[in-house]
């Protein structure tokens, strides 16, 4: 039976019965028939432009013409006909009914979309510029070799980093999943890599969310006419206290604590209470009060999807960039900003000859841009099918590395005015880092500024943002996550989920909220999370470059954009992104890192539960891979061929229709 696609002539039932129209795919709309409506999407050739049969979305398959309707993707006439004598349509039996027809259905009608286009930038640049850019890129640039560093750090993101982003948002936004559903659709067998994103993401949130109850607490304390770390003579400062700002002529000793040291570690954070990581004691009600205010707000942020979220980064993704330009403009103006800004920038060329240099370039660029976190999947995943990702990878690659170069001079014009103040070298005031150079020195800097309540009021509120938009990512993506690959369960309970989840992430931060939390964080920024996401995303770009195939890849970027990537995308994808991410891992792992906050050395065993937890998480991939092997049927080699072939096609928008990819 040949007829065009438009015809209202009722089709056959599928199996030649009624079970597939009442659970299967054919489920149709009774106010219209099979009509192609122009939904803003242009529609592009099948995969190859063969003209490959590919199966339509309500169980029956149509031969697509490689050539669109009108040649340009329009519809004529509000129908699309194809020429008699080229195309037909040929009805046939569908094979996918049940559940996993239902659910396929739920992705497609379901899936809501960003509410703009510039929700979807502000997510992604909100995600990816982050407390790190402030605090970890400035140190690590002056730490090795100043200006000379940009040059290993531009390589690494050339040939590293914006590939890889690339890579993800391309393959979220054309496969429209999260990061566990979407290998049906690539490669089965690794799909154990969704379930270790998801808890390294757990992992996260356990430990970033307790920095910014830090955060909050210095807030709430700067509403005062005088900060309460500008003096010494508050109830936890010590003898050793030294108060270098004041008046009176004051000698700085090798034993001298300033008082804003003073206040993080003894008001704040209260370590001097807890023996180390073997004794954390009590829990500091004030953090978990700030804490708990905090997920608070993210719950109510994105408890509904990206359709609130992407109203709310319109604040948190926008007004860290007006308080680091204000900031910016003060620290210039203080005076020995310049000696700041030529530590940060001087270069040594002598530190481009070691390893370590390239390695923390390519760990920083890695850990800025964020791959491997299922954050790019979900969020592209609710982009129009032919929004122009390649061109948004760019675009907020490019302003996440800009804001890290300018977040230095921020940084370092403040330092310089310290080292001013003290009659000290730079490199003496800069000894402080991560969460140290924003609490203890940057906060000292600005309680001893003209107008340093307001200063410190927009500081830390800045802070606050840069954070829960980073956080709203994290757990966004465990959320797109869970709710693709079990729809049938939480597609219509997703505030109950969000809520459970913000529970449990609540629940296992409640270790950092100790008198020795600092500790805690310390060990899971450095071990839980590091080497595992490296691993996830080094396992991510084999399978798709090599498993999947990177010709078939490309042809679904064309899918979508109309253009096929170069041989830069096409050798970065294949070779150099997984060699540069094994270069990265096998340097961590070879040299792991001593850690030591305050005066406290972490001994030996710390370091073996840091790798434990670590592994927790990458141990999901093998273990999946054994399951699957397990539960194929047939003998080894075609289970492995069966794990290793994508089992569900992607649909492609064809107007109302969605045609699957073959």
């Amino acid at each position: 039976e040949t007829e065009p696609l438009t015809s209202k002539k009722d089709v056959s039932d599928c199996n030649e019965g009624e079970d597939c129209k009442e659970n299967g795919l054919l489920v149709r709309n009774p106010k219209s028939a099979l009509r192609l409506v122009e939904d803003g999407n242009k529609v592009h050739p099948s995969q190859g432009e063969k003209g490959e049969a590919a199966q339509i979305s309500n169980g029956y398959s149509g031969v697509q013409s490689s050539v669109p309707c009108n040649g340009m993707g329009e519809v004529e006439d509000a129908q699309c006909t194809a020429p008699a004598a080229t195309t037909t349509t040929t009805t046939t039996t569908s094979t996918t009914c049940g559940a996993e027809g239902q659910q396929q259905l739920m992705e497609l009608e379901d899936r809501e979309t960003w509410s703009k286009k510039i929700d979807f930038l502000l997510s992604v640049i909100g995600y990816a510029v982050d407390l790190g850019n402030v605090w970890r890129f400035p140190y690590i640039c002056y730490q090795n070799g100043g200006g000379a560093f940009l040059i290993p750090y531009t390589i690494m993101a050339i040939f590293g980093g914006i590939p890889l982003f690339y890579m993800e948002l391309a393959l979220g936004q054309y496969h429209r999943n999260g990061c566990i559903s979407i290998w049906r659709k690539i490669c089965p067998i690794f799909k154990g890599i969704g379930f270790a994103i998801c808890i390294i993401d757990l992992y996260v949130a356990s430990y970033y969310n307790t920095i910014m109850a830090w955060a909050f607490y210095y807030l709430v304390s700067s509403f005062t006419a005088e900060l309460p770390w500008t003096s010494c003579t508050n109830a936890w400062n010590t003898g050793n206290c030294t108060n270098y700002f004041s008046k009176d002529n004051v000698s700085w000793s090798p034993h001298s604590i300033s008082p804003a040291e003073e206040f993080y570690t003894r008001q704040v954070l209260q370590v001097h209470r807890s023996n180390g990581l073997d004794d954390l004691g009590g829990i500091s009600w004030q953090l978990t009060l700030c804490l708990l205010l905090i997920f608070t707000i993210v719950y109510f942020s994105i408890w509904k999807g990206v359709k609130t979220s992407g109203k709310v980064v319109w604040v948190t993704a926008t007004f860290p960039y007006i308080i680091l330009f204000i900031l910016l403009v003060r620290g210039a103006t203080l005076p020995g900003a310049w000696r700041g800004v030529l530590y940060y920038l001087k270069p040594d060329w002598q530190k481009l000859l070691a390893t370590e240099v390239w390695v923390d370039a390519a760990a920083q660029i890695f850990f800025s841009l964020g791959p491997g976190f299922g954050v790019l999947l979900a969020y592209a995943s609710y982009n129009k099918f032919h929004n122009n990702c390649y061109q948004d990878a760019l675009v907020t690659s490019t302003v996440n590395c800009v804001t890290s170069f300018v977040s230095g001079f921020v940084i370092f014009t403040v330092l310089g005015y310290m080292a001013e103040m003290r009659n000290e070298d730079v490199s003496e005031v800069a000894k402080d880092t991560g969460p140290s150079l924003l609490f203890i020195t940057y906060a000292e800097a600005i309680a001893n500024m003209p107008a340093s309540t307001f200063f410190a009021i927009i500081f830390f509120l800045m802070l606050l943002t840069l954070g829960l938009d980073s956080t709203f990512a994290g757990l966004e993506g465990v959320i797109t996550g869970v709710l693709d690959e079990f729809p049938h369960v939480w597609s219509k309970r997703r505030e109950l989920f969000v809520l459970g989840l913000i529970i449990v992430c609540f629940l296992g931060s409640l270790a950092t909220l100790t008198f020795g939390g600092a500790y805690v964080v310390k060990l899971f920024e450095e071990y839980a999370t590091g080497p595992a996401v490296l691993t996830v995303v080094f396992l991510e770009a084999v399978a798709v470059a090599w498993f999947y195939g990177i010709t078939q890849f490309c042809n679904d970027v064309k899918e979508m954009l109309g253009f096929t990537p170069g041989w830069y995308w096409r050798v970065c994808w294949v070779a150099i992104s997984p060699i540069f991410l094994l270069f990265v891992t096998c340097s961590f792992l070879s040299n792991p890192p001593e850690l030591r906050l305050f005066e406290y050395n972490y001994p030996y065993w710390t370091m073996v539960v840091g790798y434990c937890i670590g592994t927790s998480s990458v141990i999901c991939i093998p273990i999946y891979m054994v399951y699957r092997l397990i539960v194929t049927p047939g003998t080894l080699k075609e289970r492995i061929l069966k794990s290793i072939t994508p089992e569900t096609a992607t649909e492609i928008p064809f107007g109302d229709i969605r045609m699957n990819a073959v």
